[in-house]
């Protein structure tokens, strides 16, 4: 945990700097974007990933639907839409996935 909350507060830093930034939209997007992505290193450094369930078998254990819309061409129980993001730590999920 320790380790975590280390790498954790360096991502607390980068956001932090944001106010200080006296930057474009543009800039300010990448930066954000690299802030996103030192965020997911961080999360796979540690064993938090996130799902990628689009395409793929509706799991109870997994996801949690929030609703149903029939789609051409799609078999029933097939995810199409994720509304948020779910995450498993070493192989657990710790936060279904909305679809």
């Amino acid at each position: 945990i320790q380790s975590f909350c280390r790498d954790i507060v360096e991502v607390a830093d980068l956001l932090e700097k944001v106010e200080e930034r006296d930057d474009g939209v543009q800039q300010l997007t990448q930066y954000l974007a690299h802030i996103q992505g030192r965020l997911q290193d961080i999360f796979t450094k540690h064993g938090l990933e996130k799902m990628t369930p689009v395409g793929s078998t509706y799991d109870p254990y997994q996801h949690e639907i929030v609703c149903h819309t029939p789609a051409e061409g799609v078999e029933p129980g097939t995810i199409a839409v994720v509304k948020q993001d779910g995450y498993m730590l070493h192989g657990r999920t710790i936060r279904h996935a909305l679809v």
